[in-house]
């Protein structure tokens, strides 16, 4: 089987949440603003208390509370709104189908790809942050293809064996060729689905230097970092090890504060 064939094999494929699509829709319409996204999100009274009080945490530190989506949508701006809407709604498909480590795993790498993309300028950093949360989406449905078979591969993952051949081995597919087809269901960008693809073969990529920036994020966003092509990443990123190591620390550190801040929202 091949990963059309597997997607095909599922009954019910997850959509993406529909404050999302709209929200993506209203963002990438040049005569739409803030006030029809706070419109869209008005509809949905729990993802606004969500929004607000994540917008109020330490994450963002502002000295007022806010106490309107309008108000949090001037002072943030329409790329940061966003990705808060992707990160709130997307966490209940995430901790069903990958628990709480993908969900944190996703975090991190959100904001790893947001920091590299503001250091090297080689994207904008709110789009680095919505790849870098969505860089593992095909997991999810391989979990739902076989959850028991799944968690074999976690466990083999874990005791040191390679992530897209335990895969291949089990479902004859892999989680980035899997991703990589729901983005293009859900109808993300092309540089989106790219990244999904080849975040772990970035050079396979017809975008290698971005989606290297999105290997490095994964790899460095795992409790232990993972080994990584230092001379692949200096080449493309322009960025040596011990750089990005110090990096880590600060990312690790705003990724847990976020991560607080969500799961207190």
């Amino acid at each position: 089987m091949n990963a059309q064939q597997v997607l095909d094999k599922i009954k019910e494929i997850p959509a993406m949440p529909n404050v999302i699509v709209k929200a993506l829709g209203i963002i990438k319409d040049d005569t739409s603003g803030t006030k029809e996204l706070s419109e869209i999100m008005a509809y949905d009274q729990a993802l606004t208390s969500q929004v607000l009080k994540l917008v109020n945490s330490a994450y963002y530190g502002f000295a007022q509370e806010i106490s309107s989506v309008g108000k949090a949508l001037a002072l943030l701006g329409m790329t940061q709104t966003k990705n808060i809407v992707i990160a709130v709604a997307m966490k209940p498909m995430l901790t069903s189908q990958g628990g709480k480590d993908m969900w944190k795993h996703s975090i991190r790498c959100a904001v790893a790809c947001e920091y590299l993309a503001e250091k090297t300028g080689l994207l904008d950093a709110g789009d680095a942050f919505t790849i870098g949360f969505l860089h593992d989406i095909g997991k999810i449905l391989l979990n739902i293809v076989d959850t028991m078979t799944y968690q074999k591969v976690k466990t083999a993952v874990k005791n040191g064996q390679d992530i897209l051949e335990v895969e291949n081995e089990y479902f004859e597919t892999n989680h980035a060729d899997m991703g990589f087809l729901l983005a293009k269901k859900w109808k993300l960008s092309i540089l989106l689905a790219n990244c999904i693809k080849y975040h772990h073969e970035p050079l396979a990529s017809s975008m290698p230097q971005v989606s290297t920036l999105v290997y490095v994020a994964n790899k460095i966003s795992h409790d232990e970092p993972e080994v990584f092509d230092e001379d692949m990443v200096k080449e493309q990123l322009g960025i040596d090890v011990s750089t990005i190591m110090q990096y880590r620390d600060e990312i690790l550190d705003r990724a847990n504060v976020l991560f607080a801040s969500l799961n207190a929202a």
